[in-house]
């Protein structure tokens, strides 16, 4: 059974929750990533996501918001040790595509639905391959 520290990304983008959405969203698209950690005094307090950031556009944004306005506080977390099967129902279950990744206390990862999509189809071959 493969283990989400095998899969996780440890590149993470982190901000705190009273950097603007518009500095976070300018990282986000700069790094080419769809989710912002957020920590304040090295504890994880939410996750601000590309959706977030539509959502924020959509209702007429004010891009010096605070992060701490629209993102998903206290997320669903899993370990690094966890399954990627238990991660993907946690995913599908939460209805989300982003999942942070800790050991105790300590955030490592974070684990997307496109990294699980890589591990399902490991074993398969493109046609005509």
């Amino acid at each position: 059974m493969s283990l989400v520290a095998e899969h996780m990304s440890r590149d993470l983008l982190v901000v705190d929750s009273a950097s603007t959405i518009g500095a976070a969203a300018r990282e986000m698209a700069s790094r080419n990533v769809g989710t912002v950690l957020v920590v304040d005094d090295g504890r994880l307090v939410g996750i601000l996501t590309e959706r977030d950031v539509l959502r924020a556009v959509a209702g007429g944004w004010d891009e010096n918001e605070p992060v701490s306005a629209r993102m998903t506080p206290n997320p669903e977390t899993a370990e690094s040790e966890d399954t990627t099967d238990h991660a993907a129902t946690l995913m599908i279950h939460g209805g989300f595509r982003h999942l942070p990744i800790v050991d105790g206390q300590d955030i490592v990862g974070i684990l997307s639905i496109r990294d699980l999509v890589r591990v399902a189809l490991a074993d398969a071959a493109p046609r005509g391959a």
